[in-house]
């Protein structure tokens, strides 16, 4: 059963092929679309890393020291430094590289329990074995596709994890400056009050 699905797959891959120019073209458009937006994930992380840190290094520097004489201040400030680590971590994670450390040989990529175009896969095999395997990979184009298309998936998974992972960070650090600036209003108009 296993064996006529992927048989069908590649008589269905074949009779799809249009000419070896276009297809050519839309992987290459795909492979810079993914490079390009991986880039844009790892941007993004790298601001929100950048920006928390010189928040709560500035929160740090010149508010805790004032904490002993100004107590109010302790609520506000606890804020802050919660969402704003709440959002550093999860735009490390984002920013983190994923290369997977399990060793793969030429065997297992040749069935397909690895993908040889991705250096996380392909870097711990020999240089020869390596080579065998991207010549072989060369001659047989139905496998090269489906290779390649693979490859496409995996980076748009990894993408997909990315920008949940921003997601929350950008999330975190909005209700960190939501709750810590009302928090500090909602304390300078209590002193106020109290004063009068």
């Amino acid at each position: 059963m296993e064996q006529s699905s992927t048989s069908l797959r590649k008589q269905k891959l074949e009779e799809a092929l249009g000419t070896k120019r276009g297809i050519e073209t839309m992987f290459r458009t795909a492979y810079r679309v993914q490079m390009d937006l991986t880039s844009l994930a790892d941007n993004k992380a790298n601001m929100m890393i950048s920006i928390n840190g010189i928040i709560i290094s500035i929160i740090i520097a010149a508010v805790a020291p004032k904490l002993d004489s100004n107590p109010w201040l302790g609520i506000p400030t606890t804020l802050f430094l919660i969402g704003n680590l709440v959002s550093v971590i999860f735009a490390i994670l984002a920013a983190r590289p994923r290369v997977s450390t399990k060793p793969i040989s030429l065997h297992d990529l040749k069935h397909s329990e690895g993908n040889i175009l991705f250096f996380g896969n392909f870097a711990n095999l020999p240089e020869s074995e390596f080579m065998e395997g991207m010549i072989e990979l060369i001659h047989d184009k139905t496998v090269l596709y489906e290779t390649m298309i693979g490859n496409i998936y995996g980076l748009g998974a990894v993408l997909k994890k990315k920008f949940a992972l921003l997601r929350i960070a950008y999330t975190a650090f909005m209700i960190a400056l939501i709750l810590g600036v009302t928090s500090f209003i909602g304390v300078f108009i209590w002193i106020v009050e109290r004063a009068q």
